[in-house]
């Protein structure tokens, strides 16, 4: 694309690994510097070409597919730290900075950024704002919507916008960085990010135990989320059907040993070690991925609901957020129509069994979502009331539907 090429910017031909949720562009674009995506971004809008920003590509999969994609927009080259005023524990940093390059750059300084990713290696600034993970210490500090103090978006017709931070230039009253987190890239193109930080903890325990009763570890979430310990995450680990369930503890700070120990006897189980388990915080399989939100005091019946439909379950039942896996049970079978949600319900492959979660859920308050899923029959999103709202801000950024087009809630 000649036309393209015309911006200055770097092009190449798009190859298989570069399709997003299925769907090859024909084109992928690396910009290195926000002037760039904006000139991108231009010459996209005067073709009336679709564009998919991408950071490490660990959730390309993750939403819908696009309903078109021509133009893959990588963000690998705009991989600096802008700025670390260590004095007001903030830091600027492009949205192509790996999370791992970036807890490097802040941990010389005894800093961090309080954002746990799920995956071990490629996820990216961007990316991690765009999808909004939340790791386990969501509980104490916050998700990436909390942490976020500033951010710098490029909007689909070129034009730059920033809010927050240092420089405040908001587009119609809008807050860009709660609208962009999120938002799957529907909306424009995240570039650069500021974030609040926090010193690095003295110490750190874990302590870990497990039980067979799941109802045993609703009550010890219960008095965990009120303990004067005040622990920083809460996680658990459960294979899924009536294999026991792993409740591991993070408390950091002084005499997080002391208090540690203090929790494990409140707990009445369980070991302290100053190493996190293996699976703590992390995805170990996203071929097909569902985020369960619901209030923790409910959290035991939330694991009841989720017994028998054959997914393994990692999450925090003090946040009241957790995400299902496939477990043995539904590995390589999910396009079996044999699999239903659970005993007595009626519903037939992946679509059952999220149908079926979902009306267990509800009376809950609880809802589900398909975070990934190889079958685009799902309803990945379920009701959401704020909808008409959703659609009328996608209308009044991105009225051409040229970003990210379909990948969001309700096809936007």
């Amino acid at each position: 694309m000649e036309w393209l090429e015309k911006t200055g910017v770097t092009v190449r031909e798009a190859g298989p690994d570069d399709a997003v949720g299925g769907v090859r562009p024909s084109v992928v674009a690396l910009p290195e510097s926000v002037e760039e995506i904006s000139a991108v971004l231009r010459a996209c809008a005067e073709h009336d070409l679709a564009v998919v920003p991408a950071g490490g590509g660990t959730k390309l999969h993750w939403g819908a597919p696009p309903e078109r994609c021509d133009v893959l927009l990588d963000l690998c080259c705009l991989n600096e730290v802008i700025e670390h005023a260590a004095g007001d524990l903030v830091v600027k940093a492009q949205a192509g900075v790996t999370m791992d390059a970036l807890a490097d750059a802040l941990a010389a300084q005894g800093q961090e950024l309080a954002l746990d990713v799920p995956f071990a290696e490629g996820a990216t600034v961007g990316g991690t704002l765009a999808a909004a993970t939340a790791g386990p210490r969501a509980f104490r500090y916050g998700t990436a919507r909390d942490l976020l103090i500033g951010i710098t978006v490029v909007l689909p017709d070129g034009t730059v916008a920033k809010s927050g931070g240092r420089v405040v230039k908001n587009v119609a009253g809008y807050d860009l960085g709660k609208l962009f987190t999120g938002s799957y890239g529907t909306l424009g193109v995240i570039a650069e990010a500021t974030f609040r930080l926090h010193p690095l903890p003295a110490d750190r325990r874990y302590v870990v135990a497990g039980f067979e009763s799941r109802e045993h570890v609703q009550e010890v979430a219960a008095l965990l989320a009120t303990a004067q310990a005040e622990p920083s995450a809460v996680e658990l680990d459960w294979p899924g059907g009536d294999a026991p369930c792993t409740l591991a503890v993070l408390v950091e700070g002084s005499a997080a040993g002391q208090r540690a120990e203090a929790l494990r006897e409140a707990m009445g189980a369980g070991t302290v070690t100053d190493e996190a388990p293996a699976w703590w915080g992390l995805i170990t399989d996203d071929e097909v991925l569902l985020e369960l939100r619901f209030p923790p005091a409910r959290a035991g019946e939330v694991l009841e609901a989720v017994r028998g439909t054959g997914f393994a379950l990692r999450g925090s039942p003090v946040a009241g957020r957790v995400r299902l896996e496939l477990g043995t049970e539904l590995a390589g079978a999910i396009g079996d129509t044999s699999i239903v949600a659970a005993e007595g319900d009626t519903g037939t492959g992946l679509a059952g069994v999220v149908s079926g979660l979902r009306e267990r859920l509800a009376p809950l308050g609880g809802r589900v979502t398909v975070l990934a899923a190889p079958d685009e029959n799902v309803d990945r999103w379920g009701p959401v009331s704020a909808l008409p709202l959703m659609r009328r801000v996608k209308e009044r950024f991105d009225p051409g539907r040229r970003m990210s087009p379909g990948r969001f809630v309700g096809g936007i």
